[in-house]
């Protein structure tokens, strides 16, 4: 049984006297728990994001650093005591680009860039209703909705804000679809998976394709509707997840080659959470059923390289019949470690689990509400999952 303890480090209580703000609004003070370390290679540790709940300002950062073992909870805070309303509301992506840490806090319309070493802010950048980030050549790329949540073909199309990673400043914006999601670059080319999830019945169902050079979207790639994630892996492939309209049309994952900007292959999978590392690719299922009125979870894995699914699950059994609601995924590309988060009943602390690359539980511990992504932090790399 692990050791755990609990070192309160600071406790700050700051009332908010901001108008609409709740009274009760606090600093969340850091903990730190010890868990087993990890020999640390190019890889020294990751980042964690949890989204909280939407209107509570209760988005916050982990660290889990390897050499020491130590995992802390609410880094941002600590670093960042000024910060009135702390990291902010619904913590959607998290990213790190050289000497910079990316968060993007969706309802609060900012992206926050921190230093990767302290976790310190150096800017807020105002993007209204942000929702992911990639990189690529010394920028980075946010995809946004463009103004409030509303239902129907009448919202507006979104849009990807470019970043210049060292003034933090938008240098040119391009319109995509309506409500798009996450984004992935492939010679010099951007694709953004768009959802138009807030048109039901009247999805979206495209990938559109921005040219980097000179910030214009040239194609728009038919793929399914509702889509939501988006993979590049090593062979010039995209893996892009649909959620389906969650009655008639099932979720599913396709397989685009960018050679020829066409889906080539799909698989009847419910991809909820999809990571790439080598030649494997994990997909967590979660899918509800009118029919059981339950959910269909399941763990799955694809070869990549001859696009083939594999048999069994990523997870041993102890850990898949402990999860209530898998959210976050991560594999770390040199020990090959599985984490994966539990988010629980969406309002109290998470789980999160780490694997090891022959099915042990390395260790779980306490994140905070609805732990969601992870970064991992390099000496001389960055991987963003």
């Amino acid at each position: 049984m692990l050791k755990k303890y609990r070192n309160s480090i600071l406790i700050i209580i700051t009332m908010l006297s901001i108008t609409g703000c709740r009274k009760d609004d606090l600093i969340i003070p850091e903990e730190e728990d010890i868990v087993p370390p990890q020999t640390v290679t190019t890889t020294e540790g990751f980042y964690l994001l949890n989204e909280g709940n939407m209107n509570m300002n209760k988005a916050s950062l982990d660290y889990y650093e390897y050499e020491s073992g130590k995992y802390r909870r609410n880094v941002y805070g600590q670093a960042n005591p000024d910060a009135t309303l702390g990291l902010g509301d619904v913590g959607n992506d998290l990213g790190i680009y050289g000497s910079k840490l990316y968060a993007v806090i969706n309802n609060s319309n900012k992206v926050e860039v921190m230093d990767v070493e302290t976790s310190k802010r150096l800017k807020v950048i105002d993007v209204k209703n942000a929702r992911y980030i990639t990189f690529s050549n010394g920028k980075a790329y946010v995809s946004a909705y463009d103004g409030d949540v509303q239902l129907g073909e009448d919202s507006p199309n979104g849009f990807v804000a470019e970043i210049d990673t060292t003034s933090l400043d938008i240098k040119r914006t391009v319109k995509v679809g309506r409500q798009p999601e996450e984004m992935a670059v492939v010679n010099n080319k951007l694709y953004v998976a768009n959802s138009g999830g807030y048109s039901a019945p009247n999805y979206e169902s495209i990938v559109s394709v921005i040219d980097l050079s000179s910030f214009t979207k040239i194609k728009d790639i038919d793929v399914a509707i509702n889509l939501h994630r988006l993979k590049a892996d090593d062979y010039g492939d995209l893996y892009v997840s649909s959620r389906g309209d969650y009655f008639d049309i099932p979720s599913k994952l396709f397989v685009i080659d960018t050679k020829t900007d066409m889906v080539k292959t799909s698989f009847d999978l419910p991809t909820s959470n999809l990571t790439i590392v080598r030649d494997t690719a994990y997909i967590i299922g979660s899918e509800f059923s009118y029919e059981t009125f339950d959910w269909n979870i399941n763990y799955s894995m694809i070869n990549i390289k001859n696009e083939t699914l594999l048999e069994g699950s990523f997870l041993p059994e102890s850990v898949s019949e402990a999860i209530q609601t898998p959210y976050a995924l991560a594999v770390d590309p040199l020990s090959q470690y599985i984490y994966i988060s539990d988010a629980g009943d969406y309002v109290s602390p998470g789980t999160l689990y780490c694997i090891e690359k022959n099915g042990e539980v390395k260790f779980t511990v306490t994140t905070g509400d609805i732990p969601a992504h992870i970064a991992f932090k390099s000496k001389s790399t960055t991987i963003n999952q």
